[in-house]
C-alpha cells in the first residue's frame, strides 16, 4: 500500500482560505474590473461615478485584510456566527439575479457573511474597517435617490458663487440654482452640487485616519471629518464659480476641462492634498502625548 502524501503544513492550514479567495475572484474579479474601467474611463453611469474613491479604497482594504491583519486573523479561533451562513445565502441569491445593482451589493454581503462564518464576531471586529471601505466603494443607486433633496445645497452654492463674482466686478446674477455671467446661464445641477467631492473627501479622510493610527482618537476623527467636509464645500463653490466664469466668457475648452476633463481630476486631487495638509497641521499643533511605556520607565527609575 502506498502512503498518502500529505500537503505541506502551510498549504494545509491555508487551503480553505485559498479556495475561498479563488472562488471570490472567479465571481467578482470581472465585476471589479468593470468598476475600475468605468471609473478610469468615465464610461460608467453618473451615479456609479460617485464611488470612484474605490480606486484607492479597494486596494487599501485588501492591504489591511491580507497585509496588516493576516496574522491576527490566523490567530483567531474558528467560531462561526449563524448570521454568516444567512448572509452567504443572501449574497448567492443577489448574485444569481443577474441584476447589476443586486450583483454589486452581493459583494460586500458575501464578504461579511464569510467573515462571520469563519471567525464570528471577533473576525468582524478585526476587519470592520476594510469591510466598511468595501461597502462604501460598492456602486449603488443611493446618489440617484438623494438628488431630489440636494436643492438647498444647490441654491447655497449658486448664491455664494454669484456673490463672489459680483464682488470681483463681474456682471453676474443668481436665480435659484441658475448662475448667470455676461448673459450666459449655468445650472448648478444636482450632480454638480459637490456630493461626489464630499463623498470622496470623507472616504479618503477615513483611510487617512486609519493610516495614521488616529481612528480611535474621537477628537481627531470629528475634527478631521468636519474639516474635510468644509474643504470639500469650499472647493466646490470655487469650482462652480470658475465654471460659470468660463461659460460666461465663452471659454468652452477651459469649461470642459474643469467640468469633466483632466483639470477637474487634478482639482479633486488638490482638494485631497488639502485634507492631508490639514491632518499634518493638526499633528504639528496638537500637544504630544507621552507613551505609557516611557511613563512606566520613568516611574521605575524614580
Amino acid at each position: 500500500m502506498h502512503a498518502v502524501q500529505k500537503l505541506p503544513s502551510y498549504l494545509e492550514r491555508n487551503l480553505g482560505n485559498a479556495l475561498i479567495v479563488c472562488l471570490l475572484s472567479l465571481l467578482y474579479l470581472p465585476l471589479i474590473l468593470h468598476w475600475y474601467d468605468g471609473w478610469l474611463n468615465k464610461s460608467i453611469s453618473i451615479e456609479h461615478e460617485y464611488f470612484s474613491h474605490g480606486l484607492i479604497g479597494l486596494p487599501y482594504a485588501a492591504y489591511v485584510i491580507f497585509g496588516q491583519h493576516r496574522k491576527k486573523w490566523q490567530q483567531l479561533k474558528q467560531q462561526s456566527h449563524p448570521l454568516g451562513i444567512i448572509l452567504i445565502i443572501a449574497g448567492i441569491i443577489l448574485y444569481s439575479t443577474g441584476a447589476f445593482e443586486f450583483v454589486n451589493f452581493s459583494f460586500p454581503v458575501m464578504l461579511l457573511g464569510i467573515t462571520l462564518w469563519l471567525k464570528g464576531i471577533p473576525g468582524f471586529k478585526l476587519n470592520w474597517l476594510p469591510l466598511l471601505l468595501i461597502f462604501l466603494a460598492t456602486p449603488n443607486p443611493i446618489p440617484y435617490l438623494i438628488t431630489p433633496y440636494t436643492l438647498p445645497l444647490q441654491k447655497f452654492i449658486a448664491g455664494v458663487a454669484g456673490f463672489f463674482l459680483m464682488q470681483l466686478g463681474f456682471e453676474a446674477s443668481v436665480n435659484q440654482i441658475y448662475l448667470t455671467v455676461n448673459g450666459q446661464s449655468v445650472e448648478v445641477a444636482p450632480y454638480c452640487a459637490g456630493l461626489k467631492m464630499l463623498f470622496t473627501s470623507l472616504y479618503v479622510t477615513l483611510i487617512l485616519l486609519h493610516w495614521t493610527g488616529n481612528l480611535r482618537n474621537s477628537k481627531r476623527v470629528v475634527t478631521l471629518l468636519t474639516g474635510a467636509a468644509v474643504i470639500s464645500i469650499i472647493a466646490n463653490i470655487i469650482r462652480n464659480t470658475l465654471l460659470a466664469l468660463f461659460h460666461g466668457n465663452g471659454d468652452t475648452r477651459s469649461f470642459e476641462l474643469l467640468h469633466e476633463g483632466q483639470a477637474g481630476d487634478l482639482y479633486s486631487v488638490l482638494m485631497l492634498v488639502a485634507i492631508v495638509g490639514l491632518n499634518w497641521w493638526m499633528d504639528r499643533t496638537e500637544p504630544k502625548q507621552h507613551s505609557p511605556i516611557i511613563k512606566e520607565e520613568n516611574h521605575l527609575h524614580e
